[in-house]
């Protein structure tokens, strides 16, 4: 039996060559890998001496050749093929073992790899006689298999030949990635995703359901840590990414403590506060019944007494913050067995999104708020006071991360009513100040799009909120004005819609 062996990760090389010699395997290499065995005093044949071929242009060219392919090719089966190895003096390789160059961590010309994936899809297509290998990570078992029967079986080679075309396949997808150099809407798009974990079902019990990545690529997600409760759901991960970047963009545009509270991907509740003791109260007072069941995001350390009123209030699904404090955690695990309560690292900036609609598929930016407050532009005759000023920032953030259409009350540094997902936005409107009450009064309100009639602009205005944000640029802008002057309330325009789907 013989193993071809090129590799660039050399990771578990020398024991995995080691395991084939004891097993009587002989074994090929080629390059630097040829120079490791060597090094260790594993006996083996260069690659050089099977072709009579010396490597050629600075290692571009070394196993293209007819004496390496032709063993890795050949189907035992067909009587011809054995003939013209025969002919050729070729050996049968049974075993290619190769991994690729790292394109991904430094892309270059020079790293885009083209006689590893040759070996390896040759390998993969002749899987019913020859086994490929393209991970350190499976050298145990292929060796386990090879002392207990042998052979590899007909199931493992079709495994392996399995990983190798995914594996080439994602180093293609790198490649022309880089060859986009960026552009977005690319002719056309590569990913190549690899499962992080199976998830226990998708949105309901009888969907299936897993969360992927980009291969190669990590994500927040990759980076937390669960201290307890249940295993997250297709649900969980779903609401607890969109709390964890609210509160992050809270925290950041406040530079204040804040909390996120999040019930079917829509803030429920959300405020900043002198601490996050306060934050928390103020973000569950928004809508204590809609925050059972939900994600509570907080955007810093929870100690003992943020974990006292956690656990004195609504049971929530998931709990994540920067960390946990030791006493915290148990007081929460004490209160709340079941309730995911997750450590985790910031998240990364708004990704580029992929959603599905039906047998297509949209991908476009993740949505970012562009528009500094220097570019917002007060559009009546009173302006916002300062602390209104506050409040309108905040209304606005919380606003671009609510369903459409949506429309946000916020007082004092607290989401105090939220309209979420509304066909009308008069109906967003008159949800968000039902929610508010009393709280509305001196407020300000956020739309996430123009208000198209005075209509919406008007059930804020009669609540008794006192400034409002939105994009402005509707043919009707003039009349919304003229009703915002005649209640008595200031008016901002973004120039910038978030309409979110």
């Amino acid at each position: 039996m013989r193993a071809l062996l090129s590799v660039y990760d050399k990771d578990g090389l020398v024991e995995f060559a080691q395991g084939l010699v004891d097993l009587g395997w002989d074994l090929l290499a080629s390059g630097n890998t040829s120079a490791a065995l060597g090094d260790a005093g594993i006996a083996h044949r260069a690659v050089s001496e099977v072709t009579g071929a010396p490597e050629i242009l600075g290692g571009r060219v070394k196993t293209l050749h007819p004496a390496i392919h032709g063993g890795i090719l050949a189907d035992r089966s067909v009587p011809e093929h054995l003939a013209d190895l025969e002919r050729q003096g070729i050996e049968p390789i049974d075993l290619v073992v190769c991994n690729l160059y790292p394109f991904r961590s430094d892309p270059s010309v020079e790293l885009i790899d083209i006689g590893g994936p040759t070996m390896v899809r040759a390998a993969a297509k002749n899987f019913a006689h020859v086994g490929v290998v393209v991970s350190p990570a499976d050298y145990a078992g292929v060796l386990d298999e090879l002392r207990g029967h042998g052979s590899l079986s007909d199931e493992t080679r079709r495994r392996l030949a399995r990983g190798a075309f995914a594996h080439t396949a994602a180093y293609d997808a790198a490649i022309v990635r880089w060859l986009d150099d960026g552009e977005l809407l690319a002719p056309t798009i590569h990913l190549t995703l690899e499962r992080a974990e199976v998830l226990r079902y998708g949105e309901n019990p009888h969907q299936h359901g897993a969360r992927y990545r980009v291969a190669g690529e990590t994500t927040w997600w990759d980076g937390m840590v669960k201290h307890s409760g249940s295993a997250l759901s297709y649900l969980n991960l779903f609401d607890t990414d969109a709390a964890w970047r609210l509160v992050h963009e809270l925290a950041s545009d406040a530079g204040r403590p804040a909390v996120a509270i999040i019930k079917h991907a829509n803030p429920c509740g959300a405020a900043v506060g002198l601490d996050l003791v306060e934050a928390y109260r103020l973000a569950l007072d928004c809508d204590p019944l809609s925050a059972f069941g939900g994600v509570v995001a907080v955007g810093g350390v929870i100690d003992d007494p943020l974990a006292e009123a956690i656990a004195a209030g609504p049971q929530a699904d998931v709990i994540v913050a920067a960390a946990v404090e030791p006493d915290a955690l148990a007081r929460l695990v004490a209160r709340r067995k079941s309730t995911r309560i997750l450590s985790a690292p910031p998240p990364e900036p708004a990704p580029t999104q992929v959603r599905s609609i039906g047998g297509s598929v949209l991908i476009q930016e993740g949505d970012r708020l562009l528009a500094p407050r220097a570019d917002w532009t007060v559009v009546t005759k009173v302006a916002p006071t300062e602390d209104q000023w506050r409040d309108l920032v905040l209304a606005w953030r919380v606003c671009a991360r609510t369903t459409s259409n949506a429309v946000v009350v916020v007082t004092s540094g607290q989401a105090s009513g939220i309209g979420a997902g509304q066909q009308s936005r008069v109906g967003a409107a008159e949800i968000a100040v039902a929610k508010a009450g009393d709280r509305a009064k001196g407020g300000a309100g956020a739309s996430d799009a123009f208000f198209p009639f005075p209509d919406g602009l008007e059930v804020l205005a009669r609540a008794g909120v006192a400034a409002v944000i939105h994009p402005g640029g509707s043919v009707g802008d003039a009349t919304v004005i003229e009703a915002a002057d005649a209640s008595g309330i200031a008016l901002v325009a973004t120039g910038e819609r978030h309409f979110r789907h």
